[in-house]
């Protein structure tokens, strides 16, 4: 998924962000609150944040991609 950056800021996880344009200097930000003490947090620690001209492709889903077999 292409993600354009430049209206306003963008945030993915680490795992999610594959590539960005050379032009956007990616930002680590924590989304540590309370509720991630008790299980109500999003289950993202840190995230990236990626604002500016340009663009990031972010994967879907953080699980193994599943190849058919032919």
């Amino acid at each position: 998924m292409l993600l354009n950056c430049s209206r306003q800021p963008t945030f993915a996880a680490p795992q999610a962000a594959t590539c960005w344009s050379a032009n956007l200097q990616p930002q680590i930000k924590s989304s540590f609150t309370l509720g991630s003490l008790i299980g109500r947090g999003s289950g993202e620690s840190f995230q990236l944040a990626f604002h500016g001209p340009g663009s990031v492709v972010i994967r879907p889903s953080e699980g193994q991609p599943v190849v058919a077999s032919p």
